[in-house]
C-alpha cells in the first residue's frame, strides 16, 4: 500500500504548483557536500598544492580527510551538475507554458551567473563553479534537443575518454618513473613552500586573501579546463536525459531502475572511492578508476534520497533538506563568505590552525545554521537575495521578494541555482 508521499510527485510546500520537493531536497543534499569538500580549501593552504598540511599529520586527521573523499568528494559536485542539467528541462518547460521565448532567458541567466562566479571567485573561493556552469550551459543549450539515450551516450563517451587520458598518464609516468624520482622530489618540496606560503597569505588582510584567491586562479585552471568542467557537462547532460524522462515528477514508476542504480552503483562507486582513499590521491591510476566510478556512486545516493523521500519520514526529511535547496545559490555564497570569515585573517584567522575533525565540525555547524536561517527567511521571503538579484537580471523586471500571507501557498516557482 502506498502513502501519499509514495504515490506521486512531492512539491514542495508553498514553493508554487512546477517546483518538486525531491529537487530541491536533493540540492540541499549536495549544497551539505560540496561544503564538506570546499572548507578544507579554507582551512589550509596546503590542500590546493595537493600536499598534507604539516601541522596536520595525527591518525585522526588523516581519518576525517579519508572519510570526506570516500564520501564526497567528486561525488557533491556531479550531483549539483545533474541537478542543473534536470532544472534546465524545467526550464524550458516553464518558458513554454508561459510563451515566452527560452534563448534570451537563459543566456541572460547564464550571464548573471557568470558575473557572481567572477566575483565569488576573486573575492571568496578560487574553486567557483559558477563560471563553469554558466560556460557550460552554453554548451547544454545547443545540444539540448538531444534524445535521453543520446545524452547519456555522450556523457559516457566524455567521461570513458577523461579517464582513459588519465590512464595514459599514468602508464607513461610508470614508464619513466626512475627518471623522473629526482624531479618528483623537488615537485614536492615545491609543493609544500607553496602551500606555506598560501596558508601565510591566508592569513593577512583583505588584500592579502584576495590577491591569493586570484593566484591561485591560475593552478585551479587546468584542474577545470580538463577534469571538472568536462566531468560536470557530462552529469549535465545525464541530469537532460532524467528531465526528459520526467525521473522526479514520475519518480513511483521509475522505481525498478531505482533500485538497478543501487544495485550496481554502491558496489562499483564505493570500490571507486577505497581505492581512491588508500592509494592516495596522487595516484593517477586509482584516479582514473574514481573518475569512472564516481558517477556510479553519486547515481546510487541519488536513488537511494529519492526512494527514501517517498516514504513518511522521507517525506519530512525532504522538507527540511529543500529549505537550504530552493535557495542554493545564496547559501553558496554564502558557506564561501562564512569559511572566508573564520579561517583567514579578515576574520578570526584559524587557517591552519585547526585539526581536521575540527574543520569537519565547522562544516557542520555552518550548514546546520543554513537549515535554520533558510527556514526563517523562506517563512518571510519568495526567494533568497543571490536568487533576487539573478531573476532580477533574467526577467528584466523586479521580481516581488517577501511573501503574502493571503497567498503563501500561489506565489511562482523559486528560482535556486540551478532552475
Amino acid at each position: 500500500m502506498t502513502t501519499p508521499a509514495q504515490s506521486g510527485p512531492v512539491r514542495s510546500s508553498g514553493a508554487g504548483p512546477g517546483r518538486l520537493m525531491d529537487v530541491d531536497a536533493l540540492r540541499g543534499v549536495a549544497l551539505f557536500g560540496i561544503l564538506m569538500v570546499n572548507i578544507g580549501f579554507f582551512a589550509s593552504g596546503y590542500t590546493l598544492a595537493e600536499v598534507p598540511d604539516p601541522a596536520r599529520g595525527a591518525w585522526h586527521d588523516a581519518l576525517a580527510t579519508g572519510v570526506i573523499q570516500f564520501l564526497f568528494e567528486a561525488k557533491s559536485y556531479l550531483l549539483f551538475s545533474f541537478l542543473f542539467g534536470y532544472s534546465f528541462t524545467l526550464q524550458v518547460d516553464s518558458a513554454g507554458a508561459r510563451g515566452r521565448d527560452f534563448r534570451p532567458l537563459f543566456l541572460r541567466r547564464l550571464g548573471g551567473l557568470f558575473l557572481l562566479g567572477v566575483v565569488n571567485g576573486v573575492l571568496l573561493f578560487h574553486g567557483d563553479i559558477l563560471v563553469t556552469y554558466a560556460v557550460l550551459g552554453l554548451m547544454l543549450f545547443l545540444l539540448r534537443g538531444l534524445a535521453p539515450r543520446r545524452a547519456l551516450w555522450v556523457a559516457g563517451i566524455i567521461t570513458g575518454a577523461i579517464a582513459l587520458g588519465l590512464l595514459l598518464i599514468a602508464v607513461l609516468a610508470t614508464l619513466f618513473d626512475g627518471a623522473a624520482a629526482s624531479a618528483t622530489a623537488s615537485e614536492h618540496a615545491a609543493s609544500l613552500a607553496e602551500g606555506r606560503a598560501a596558508t601565510e597569505a591566508m592569513r593577512g588582510g583583505v588584500g592579502s586573501v584576495i590577491g591569493e584567491r586570484v593566484s591561485a586562479l591560475g593552478a585551479t585552471l587546468p584542474l577545470v579546463l580538463f577534469f571538472q568542467g568536462p566531468l560536470a557537462f557530462s552529469a549535465f547532460l545525464v541530469g537532460l536525459a532524467a528531465g526528459k524522462r520526467r525521473l522526479f515528477a514520475d519518480a513511483g514508476l521509475h522505481d525498478g531502475k531505482l533500485k538497478l542504480a543501487q544495485l550496481i552503483g554502491f558496489p562499483v562507486g564505493l570500490a571507486g572511492s577505497a581505492f581512491l582513499t588508500f592509494a592516495g590521491g596522487d595516484n593517477l591510476f586509482a584516479g582514473a578508476v574514481h573518475l569512472v566510478t564516481a558517477p556510479c556512486l553519486t547515481a546510487a545516493y541519488v536513488a537511494t534520497l529519492l526512494r527514501v523521500f517517498r516514504t513518511g519520514r522521507g517525506a519530512r526529511l525532504a522538507g527540511v533538506l529543500a529549505r537550504p535547496g530552493r535557495m542554493a545559490l545564496t547559501n553558496y555564497l554564502s558557506q564561501s563568505l562564512l569559511c572566508v570569515l573564520i579561517f583567514t585573517g579578515i576574520g578570526l584567522g584559524l587557517v591552519g590552525r585547526v585539526p581536521y575533525v575540527g574543520v569537519m565540525g565547522i562544516a557542520l555547524a555552518i550548514y546546520g545554521v543554513q537549515l535554520a536561517w533558510s527556514a526563517w527567511w523562506l517563512r518571510r521571503f519568495r526567494m533568497g537575495p543571490a536568487e533576487w538579484l539573478l531573476r532580477a537580471a533574467t526577467h528584466l523586471e523586479r521580481p516581488a521578494l517577501r511573501v503574502r500571507r493571503d497567498t503563501t501557498a500561489q506565489h511562482a516557482p523559486v528560482p535556486a541555482l540551478s532552475d
